[in-house]
């Protein structure tokens, strides 16, 4: 689950199988006591109606934790933090060379990479809304200046933030999509 609708999707499906969970938030659903067999692939089938997956073990809910916090980091209205390890590495409680090591083997890109990629998605956001100008995304999304961001954003997308803004075409990616080998 990577954003608001993703959860309330998944929610109402949770709530149609009389499936009761105690918290339900970007990338997890806790239930009180454990799901019998039955019931866990009601639940994958319905996820998979919807293009969801249940992540059952440790591993694969921790790069999807890292994923959910770096998304939820990017869509934030405050400036991003500047050091992006230490804030994962103290937001998931574990050494962020081990983080790093397993996102990269799970996802096949680097945590950077990744955490890129989703910047440059946000700006293609940020700009399609055409509220804020170029500097004032780029002092939002953590960049030190207006020429590291549009140098990023042309060399992940092949043209400057400009260029994309005036084009009109706004190629989007699904958050859940952006980044991914």
């Amino acid at each position: 689950m990577v954003c608001d609708r993703c959860v309330e999707v998944v929610r109402a499906e949770l709530e149609r199988l009389g499936l009761h969970p105690v918290r339900i938030v970007l990338g997890e659903a806790e239930f009180a006591s454990p799901l019998s067999e039955t019931e866990l692939s009601a639940l994958d089938a319905a996820l998979r109606a919807h293009g969801f997956e249940r992540i059952d073990d440790r591993r694969g809910r921790l790069v999807e934790r890292v994923k959910t916090l770096l998304i939820t980091l990017v869509h934030r209205e405050e400036p991003l933090p500047v050091n992006l390890s230490a804030y994962l590495s103290e937001a998931v409680g574990l050494d962020y060379g081990y983080l790093s090591t397993l996102f990269s083997e799970a996802t096949g890109v680097t945590v950077e990479r990744y955490f890129i990629a989703q910047k440059i998605e946000r700006v293609k956001e940020l700009l399609t809304y055409d509220e804020l100008t170029l500097s004032e995304i780029a002092f939002r999304l953590g960049y030190s200046s207006v020429s590291h961001l549009s140098a990023q954003f042309k060399k992940v997308t092949g043209v400057t933030p400009s260029s994309y803004k005036r084009s009109g075409a706004h190629g989007r990616c699904p958050l859940d999509k952006v980044g991914i080998s």
